[in-house]
């Protein structure tokens, strides 16, 4: 789907005209409530850095984004809208958004054997992956890894990883997809 008909499925949802699993339970519903409001407010607020632009415009080649997620992901509320600016920097880039729940392609792209979203998958025209990004930033996971040895309750891991995406405001993301994104661009050069 793209990512006007992922917006919509959040509204689907919100007004109860989508009502699948997990969406049928109030638990899930106030999840999709919550990331609604994240999701809106990095779409407004969210700012790429220069860097990022440069990077992305200056694509070549076609890029396949595929990002696996789902509405009741709030790694994804924060993160889903930054990947949409940058996918919309080049026409070279085409996102296409696969929800976890319905697809099995989250099973090949596991991380430490768990079906953790959200998932960028970067594919050339013929379908090779060129690199894969997520969970999360690496510093958030360094965050979520000493909040749960320190004894930290799911509460409090949820608590600390949204301070952390607020203070961060993408940055940590775009600086890891710019790296990755160069590295392609330099391993054509060297192909050439």
């Amino acid at each position: 789907m793209k990512w006007n008909d992922y917006m919509e499925k959040f509204n689907e949802i919100l007004t109860s005209k989508f009502n699948d699993p997990p969406y049928d339970s109030e638990e899930y519903l106030e999840y999709v409530k919550l990331n609604w409001s994240r999701l809106k407010r990095w779409n407004k607020t969210g700012e790429l850095l220069k860097e990022t632009i440069d990077s992305f415009q200056g694509i070549q080649d076609t890029q396949n984004w595929i990002l696996i997620t789902e509405p009741w992901c709030s790694d994804a509320a924060n993160v889903a809208p930054m990947l949409n600016k940058i996918a919309s920097l080049s026409e070279k880039i085409h996102l296409d958004i696969k929800l976890r729940d319905s697809s099995n392609l989250i099973e090949q792209y596991l991380t430490n054997g768990t079906r953790s979203i959200p998932i960028l998958i970067v594919r050339d025209e013929e379908a090779n992956d060129l690199y894969v990004w997520g969970p999360q930033p690496k510093a958030c996971q360094i965050l979520v890894k000493d909040v749960k040895k320190s004894g930290g309750s799911s509460p409090e891991i949820k608590k600390a990883v949204q301070l952390w995406y607020n203070k961060d405001r993408g940055v940590s993301m775009q600086n890891e997809l710019i790296t990755l994104n160069e590295n392609i661009k330099n391993k054509m050069v060297e192909c050439l």
